[in-house]
């Protein structure tokens, strides 16, 4: 006969034991007794006891023998997952992924409440009750009934959320937490696991990728959006927008972190958003591997990249009192990770805060964020894609500061019947004109600045994004995209700051996040600052004019090997950090960090720009033609970027 051995004490244990009477117990209060041989151990409180679990754990994971929790938590029971020795997934997994994505749950604000107001009534006050108890006996015992039969649990990397006042219950899949310190098996950070050796990578039909959604879709939505478990737990259509859009909630503990997907279907922009959602969950920190290494430059410069390529703040943002950073020192010790030199074909140390979000906490000295963060279903596309997001912020950025008379595009030449679509639905539904601009530096990657321009009936007057791909016709279509997701947030946040966004005008300072920067250029006192690049004189080309037609290769990594010969003939390194987790590798998804020293990095908010030592901002404009003298800082742009 088997033997079942439950550990624990009050109203589910007593239920439990009850239950599972026809089987050989053995009952203990705690773990202070030795628990006897037995084939599996069912950890039971009607209260949630985190440190039970530990012990738990210590106690049967070296023993080898499958143990079950449950317990009652704000007015729920809970049950699972069932914890398989030398498996990952485990109870710290379980509680990790219900606290982010419960973090919005009624009864977690309740409870928050409930710490600074003594005399606050909780809405749901349910305990266990007899029936309670009862209801989840019963499937603790089925359970456990199927784990002694030999047959696969409802709880294996799962577990039964419980409502104590109605007995509804559900099912959630648990995804093994990467970092969790109790079944994590995070590899040291070293120059090995930097090392980047390219393989052939064929193109999904005619497309820049190697996986196709429908391959993606039904893995995505089924295990990693769940509004109790998911990493990411809630979702919402943007009705109002021209094109389908979705916006994905990504729940990261200190904040929620909004993700959005643009295409012309509502389940593809729903993955679009999860996909991006994924690159954020991995470029926020480090997941994939553990960070070891901490010193200096002046220690590591032989194998480390100089920290001042990448451009930093100006001296006097530093010594501004509150400014978030602290001026660059090459002697101060700091976090660093590997990356790989393609320039040097050989790994290269980057400082952690270049290679992962630095929002202004801590030993941080130059503000950083998504800049060349991108998501591939390989490692090659990763990096593809990574190029175009640095791009394409690159090449923004420099035709705003230098202030470059870029040509305009006729759309109507690109001979892609969808892109036109797409630029006539936008105008006829809101009534916004489109320009398309060619902002393709040298190094020949096109890159397309797409502007909206309301009338005299619209609230908002301008609107700007961006786009960067080997295709010019894809860039222009992702630009086009991120317009019509743009139109309707700007139009509400105009009429709700319209105040702050007046006072902006006169003061950029007041510019300090991100949405800011597209509120300001709303206002029709702003256009002007834009002449430059909507000036009536400038010439318009048509995209053959422009673009030159690039052999379509079946293999994508013949195109990113192009690219790379483009950069190192520029002297310009391309530079790689994989921020690829356990939750994007298990699907076969690789999620990278690209920096190219020299490219200047996107900011959000003016008091935050990084220009200094990018000196390419000065010596393109004049290299291309735009300017007949090498430009001066005096000369930049001093104005706040238009970019989302």
């Amino acid at each position: 006969m088997n033997t079942v051995a439950i550990i624990g004490e009050g109203m589910l244990a007593d239920a439990v034991c009850k239950r599972l009477s026809r089987l050989l117990l053995v009952r203990r209060k705690d773990f202070s007794k030795d628990i006897p041989a037995a084939d599996m151990v069912l950890v039971l409180k009607d209260e949630d006891n985190s440190s039970y679990y530990y012990e738990a754990e210590q106690m049967l994971g070296p023993r080898g023998i499958p143990w079950l929790c449950a317990y009652v938590s704000l007015g729920e029971g809970i049950i699972g997952p069932l914890i398989v020795p030398g498996t990952s997934g485990c109870f710290q997994c379980a509680e990790a992924r219900l606290t982010l994505a419960g973090s919005n749950r009624k009864e977690v604000e309740d409870l928050l409440i409930k710490l600074v107001s003594v005399d606050y009534v909780p809405h749901n006050t349910a305990e266990i009750s007899p029936a309670g108890a009862s209801y989840m006996a019963h499937i603790i015992s089925a359970e456990t009934d199927k784990v002694l039969r030999g047959y696969r649990a409802n709880t294996e990397e799962h577990l039964y959320l419980i409502n104590l006042s109605n007995l509804s219950s559900t099912i959630h899949y648990v995804m093994p937490l990467g970092t969790c310190s109790v079944c994590g098996q995070l590899p040291d950070d070293s120059a090995e696991l930097a090392e980047i050796s390219l393989q052939k990578c064929l193109k999904q039909s005619n497309s820049y990728r190697c996986r196709s959604m429908s391959d993606l879709k039904k893995v995505l939505l089924r295990d990693y959006w769940d509004s109790r478990t998911g990493i990411f737990n809630d979702k919402k259509w943007g009705l109002d927008s021209v094109f389908a859009s979705a916006g994905i909630n990504l729940p990261l503990g200190f904040h929620d972190e909004i993700t959005g997907g643009r295409s012309h279907s509502y389940v593809d922009s729903e993955l679009a958003g999860i996909l991006e959602g994924l690159e954020r969950y991995c470029g926020v920190t480090p997941r994939g591997k553990r960070t070891i290494v901490r010193d200096s430059y002046s220690h590591l410069k032989a194998t480390a990249l100089n920290p001042s390529t990448v451009g930093l703040h100006a001296e006097e943002q530093y010594e501004q009192p509150d400014f978030p950073f602290i001026p660059y020192n090459p002697d101060s010790s700091m976090e660093w990770v590997w990356g790989y030199s393609f320039l040097h074909a050989s790994p290269i140390l980057v400082p952690n805060l270049l290679a992962y979000y630095s929002m202004g906490e801590g030993e941080g000295f130059v503000y950083e964020n998504s800049n060349g963060c991108a998501l591939g279903g390989s490692l090659e596309e990763a990096i593809l894609y990574g190029i175009f997001e640095v791009v394409e912020r690159d090449s923004f950025l420099l035709t705003w500061y230098a202030r470059l008379q870029v040509p305009r595009l006729d759309y109507s030449s690109s001979g892609d019947s969808e892109l036109i679509l797409m630029i006539q639905r936008l105008r006829a539904v809101t009534g916004y004109e489109v320009s398309l601009y060619n902002t393709t530096m040298e190094n020949g990657i096109p890159s397309i600045w797409a502007l909206a321009k309301g009338g005299s009936e619209h609230s908002v007057n301008l609107i700007c994004s961006a786009g960067a791909h080997l295709d010019p016709i894809r860039a222009a279509k992702s630009a086009i995209h991120e317009l019509a997701g743009m139109i309707p947030t700007a139009e509400r946040r105009l009429e709700e700051r319209r105040l702050e966004a007046e006072a902006m005008i006169d003061d950029s300072f007041i510019v300090q996040h991100m949405e800011d920067h597209s509120l300001l250029y709303s206002l029709p006192q702003a256009e002007e600052r834009l002449h430059f690049l909507m000036d009536e004189r400038n010439p318009v080309r048509t995209f053959a004019e422009e673009f030159h037609s690039l052999p379509w290769q079946e293999d994508l990594t013949e195109d990113l090997k192009q690219i790379l010969r483009v950069f190192r003939s520029l002297h310009m390194d391309v530079i790689v950090v994989d921020q690829s987790s356990s939750e994007t590798l298990r699907i076969g998804l690789r999620c990278v960090k690209v920096l190219i020293p020299g490219m200047l990095p996107m900011t959000f908010g003016h008091h935050l720009t990084r220009l200094t030592g990018l000196n390419r901002v000065l010596d393109v404009p004049m290299k291309l033609g735009y300017a007949n003298h090498r430009l001066t800082q005096q000369e930049l742009n001093p104005y706040p970027h238009p970019f989302p």
